[in-house]
């Protein structure tokens, strides 16, 4: 038999058909393994790099994964909204538990760790003789009037404060801690803004606004948040730095009128 009829013999034949099916099987299989390997692949490396922190590039328009937490327009995500939540109810349990200690606020010793020792003494001061007295120079008729030097006070000498000439900077940042307010109401005793008014820094500001010069009388008073921390966090009736005793109770009880 020539061999061209025997290759044509073999071909059509069963033992023919068999080994091309088998081929075909063969290379549907190998694609469809690519396919699942290198998803897989895929899928693996971007498993590694969430789990040291790292994302590979995404295109723009790339959907949000469905294992990924939303976000809030501040950026924290429900987790951390749930946990804070979770806080807050732990504390109103708390407060309704009558069996729960007293606690110091939890706010006192970030105050302090803000707190210069001259703010110290000024805490001390309001705490143990009462509000003090502050005027605002201004200049004009009362309508249309110009503020020429505002809060005036005696407290850094008052108080002792090493640096009185940082007193309005004290002063804004214990009104920042929630610890001081200003107040647009005068004390009873008016005498204490006639010596205020006689001092040379509020001499110079009237002389400066010349004569359509006037004062306006405020005060400055600790908060209860600010008479609370005083009483637990400072030694009110010691003997101060240079050893002498504070004088306690001269402007005591004087309130606002």
């Amino acid at each position: 038999m020539a061999p061209d009829e025997r290759n044509d013999r073999n071909s059509n034949g069963p033992m023919g058909v068999l080994p091309a099916a088998a081929r075909l099987a063969a290379s549907a299989w190998l694609h469809a393994a690519e396919r699942t390997v290198g998803a897989s692949l895929e899928l693996g490396s971007k498993l590694a790099r969430a789990a040291i922190g790292q994302r590979g590039p995404e295109p723009p328009s790339a959907p949000r994964p469905a294992a990924e937490e939303p976000s809030s327009p501040d950026g924290h995500s429900e987790a951390t909204r749930a946990a804070l939540r979770e806080w807050g109810t732990e504390l109103l349990a708390q407060s309704a538990d009558v069996a729960q200690a007293d606690e110091l606020h939890p706010a006192y010793a970030r105050i302090l760790e803000n707190l210069a020792p001259d703010e110290a003494r000024i805490l001390r001061l309001l705490a143990t003789g009462g509000p003090e007295p502050a005027v605002d120079v201004r200049r004009g008729l009362p309508l249309v009037s110009e503020l020429v030097a505002p809060g005036l006070n005696m407290i850094g000498a008052e108080a002792g404060c090493r640096y009185p000439d940082r007193v309005a900077a004290y002063l804004d940042n214990l009104n920042r801690l929630g610890l001081i307010w200003f107040s647009r109401e005068t004390l009873r005793d008016v005498n204490r803004y006639q010596v205020l008014e006689a001092q040379p820094d509020a001499v110079a500001a009237m002389r400066e606004a010349g004569r359509t010069s006037r004062t306006v009388r405020r005060s400055i008073h600790l908060t209860p948040f600010g008479y609370d921390f005083c009483e637990v966090c400072l030694p009110l009736h010691a003997p101060d730095g240079d050893g002498e005793p504070e004088p306690e109770g001269e402007r005591g009880g004087e309130t606002a009128g």
